[in-house]
């Protein structure tokens, strides 16, 4: 399950107020019933909201959120986060698909770089269409920083074709 998709039960704790989790109003592409239990997709407070859960919630019982203390929790925690904020009526956090500028502009050219790697140009003929005929060198390619930094881009695009899309998600760790 993506760590964005909310796992929510019946919490086993009473609730004084508890926050009315109402699906009745959803269409069937919001609500689904599968084999291994509903999916929700809300969307309210500037936000889409995914859950999951066994069986839908009974009105007037406090729901809980499953949060498994695992390499995504800061990122469920945040999706958590942001569905309580809509259902209280509050403002809406920070999009989880807000990246910082040079993040999205380093995506943009690992997929245009993967995009000519699969069309079967050259690491040279890739640098020219990302950074300009220009900027490549004529006799030093070999050695030159922006071929590196090209293979760089092009291995990424790999990887995240590869599965490692999922990466997206998570946050950057300050640690690294």
């Amino acid at each position: 399950m993506l760590p964005t998709v909310l796992s929510v039960s019946p919490s086993s704790h009473a609730s004084a107020q508890p926050i009315d989790l109402d699906l009745t109003r959803l269409s069937p592409a919001e609500l689904r019933l599968n084999t291994d239990g509903w999916h929700v997709v809300l969307r309210f407070g500037g936000a889409t909201h995914r859950l999951w859960m066994k069986k839908l919630p009974v009105a007037g019982v406090s729901q809980a959120i499953e949060l498994p203390i695992d390499t995504s929790f800061e990122l469920r925690a945040q999706a958590a986060q942001s569905l309580w904020r809509a259902l209280s009526g509050r403002s809406p956090c920070r999009s989880l698909a807000h990246h910082a500028p040079h993040r999205r502009q380093r995506m943009t050219l690992v997929l245009r770089a993967l995009d000519g790697r699969n069309e079967g140009k050259t690491y040279r003929t890739i640098a020219e269409g990302l950074f300009g005929k220009k900027k490549i060198p004529e006799r030093a390619w070999k050695t030159h920083d922006l071929r590196n930094r090209t293979i760089r881009l092009v291995q990424r695009g790999l990887a995240l074709m590869r599965g490692g899309y999922r990466e997206l998600l998570r946050p950057r760790r300050k640690d690294k």
